[in-house]
């Protein structure tokens, strides 16, 4: 899909931001397709270090799931 991933792109450094959209890459591959779930949980693993705040979370996965159409919280659940 073609959609600007909701980031606060001030907010973090080039490789963070480089974490958080490979692991919310991850997030619609799961929900369109089959994704390794070790693969899955190291991703999650390093998304969770980058975004530390569950305040952050919460709003990057609202924002998500409004352009997408996939939520984060609900694709982590699944691959648990």
């Amino acid at each position: 899909m073609t959609y600007t991933y909701p980031i606060d792109y001030e907010q973090f450094t080039t490789e963070e931001i480089i974490t958080i959209v490979e692991f919310l890459d991850l997030v619609e591959q799961a929900n369109t397709g089959k994704v390794d779930p070790v693969v899955f949980s190291k991703k999650h693993q390093d998304y969770r270090k980058v975004v530390n705040s569950i305040a952050i979370k919460k709003q990057i996965d609202k924002a998500f799931q409004k352009v997408s159409g996939f939520s984060v919280h609900k694709t982590i659940q699944k691959y648990k």
